[in-house]
């Protein structure tokens, strides 16, 4: 009587061979984890490019006159001077003297990441005031030739306000704003006052009134924000930036 197969090789029978069992790699868990691991680092710093360009392009765009806005623009020039003097130049003792405001550090040179210039125009019972130059400017003793200034700076009294910022975005997130150039500046900026001139606040960005946190109008390319302390409320100037801006 013939003898029965064994299991093992009606095994090997069902396999079709006499071939051993695939090897298992007992790595492949930790490689497929890996590789995930590295899908997911790609992902991020994609999608953290990705925020980072959104927020340069909206911090360039240029936006358009508001229908408050006056009809002929008026011209500004580097080095100019826009309104009456009031203030002395450099920020007040309450400003920056070189330690960081809101996060924004005094460097000795300007930050190269973003280079965006906005306006600021400012009035007192329909004068306007001149925005004093150097604001942002403190001296340093401990920094090359004695001084550094803030990303969000003036060079003159043109109302001109350039943000040279190492980083894209402010800290925390989010745009660079008028809060942040006044507390550099030490000026006190709210909806009964402006920079030491009191009264009830009107304020238009491009041309259009604006009714929220003064603090938070942001400051964009070309951007322009009027300042309006008491009455008469006059219409709020249309500039033209200096084409280098």
């Amino acid at each position: 009587m013939p003898s029965q197969p064994s299991r093992a090789e009606r095994r090997r029978h069902s396999r079709g061979g006499s071939a051993p069992p695939p090897h298992r790699d007992p790595m492949m868990p930790i490689y497929i984890g890996v590789a995930a691991l590295i899908l997911i680092v790609i992902a991020i710093f994609g999608g953290m490019r990705l925020q980072q360009s959104l927020a340069l392009k909206a911090a360039y765009a240029t936006p358009s006159p508001g229908p408050n806005a006056s009809a002929k623009p008026i011209l500004l020039t580097d080095g100019g001077a826009i309104g009456a003097p009031s203030f002395k130049p450099a920020n007040t003792s309450a400003g920056g003297t070189g330690k960081p405001v809101d996060g924004i550090g005094c460097e000795a040179m300007e930050g190269q990441s973003l280079h965006i210039h906005a306006h600021v125009a400012l009035f007192d019972h329909g004068r306007q005031i001149q925005v004093p130059r150097l604001v942002g400017f403190t001296a340093s003793p401990a920094l090359p030739g004695g001084g550094c200034l803030y990303w969000i700076h003036t060079h003159d009294t043109s109302g001109i306000i350039h943000i040279e910022a190492p980083e894209v975005q402010a800290p925390g997130g989010g745009h660079y704003t008028l809060g942040m150039l006044f507390d550099i500046w030490g000026e006190p900026l709210g909806p009964k006052g402006v920079a030491g001139f009191i009264g009830p606040v009107t304020a238009y960005v491009n041309g259009a009134k604006f009714d929220g946190d003064l603090r938070t109008i942001p400051l964009l390319s070309h951007q322009q924000i009027t300042l309006e302390v008491g009455t008469p409320v006059v219409p709020p100037p249309n500039y033209a930036f200096p084409p280098a801006d």
